[in-house]
């Protein structure tokens, strides 16, 4: 399947997904697999959360494929302004439900096409969405985001460790082939990127492109990174 076509189909896919995506997020359904797994996934999520409210600043802050607003909430705040970007116009509505908030600017746009002002926001978040990029457009992808933030901005990010567990029961195995076939309720299925990174050596990578700072495992299920450009 050529590139473009993969991320087509991958937008596809989360519009679709917009109703149910949060069935994931909260291990309901088929990703229940039971209290114990829960309680755990929940608490990597904590420690995250946490991280996440240590380093982003005020300001004026970017929000990539914002999603359904689980993590857009989070980033709400006093003297806080937010951009918040995705493909699926589906799940930016169940954004706008949950997080209701007038500091909250949307935009429906995918990232691969839209242009980004330069030297524009204090912060840039993505959760869930550095998997989703294909390895030949990760240095054009991270070039964009240094380019949009002001000088001593910062950047923080969440994404999937390796872990069978954490996708569907009725999912295959997950691989580093950098494309997984997933399944919606419904039963139709999409192909997407999914390239599971590993926190060491994304770091690796990030630092010899001339980023400070640190990638790290919050335990079995995520990755985090907070870093700033220079």
């Amino acid at each position: 399947m050529e590139e473009q076509e993969l991320l087509g189909e991958q937008v596809e896919y989360y519009r679709a997904r917009a109703e149910e995506y949060d069935e994931w997020f909260f291990r309901q359904g088929r990703y229940d697999r039971g209290p114990e797994h829960r309680a755990e996934w929940l608490g990597e999520l904590a420690v995250v959360e946490a991280a996440l409210e240590e380093t982003l600043p005020q300001g004026d802050i970017l929000e990539l494929a914002c999603g359904t607003g689980l993590w857009t909430r989070r980033l709400v705040a006093p003297d806080r302004r937010i951009v918040a970007i995705d493909a699926s116009p589906e799940a930016i509505a169940i954004n706008r439900k949950r997080v209701t908030s007038g500091a909250v600017e949307y935009v429906v746009a995918d990232l691969f096409d839209w242009v980004l002002r330069p030297a524009q926001f204090d912060a840039i978040f993505f959760g869930f969405w550095l998997s989703h990029v294909p390895p030949g457009k990760l240095d054009v992808f991270w070039k964009t985001v240094e380019a949009a933030m002001k000088p001593r901005g910062v950047v923080f990010f969440v994404d999937s460790l390796l872990e069978q567990t954490s996708t569907a029961r009725d999912h295959a195995q997950l691989d580093r082939s950098g494309v997984v076939r997933r399944r919606l309720n419904d039963g139709r299925e999409f192909k997407v990127v999914k390239v599971f990174h590993q926190p060491s050596v994304l770091e690796r990578w990030l630092l010899g492109r001339g980023w400070s700072g640190r990638v790290r495992a919050s335990g079995r299920f995520f990755l985090y990174g907070s870093l700033t450009a220079g």
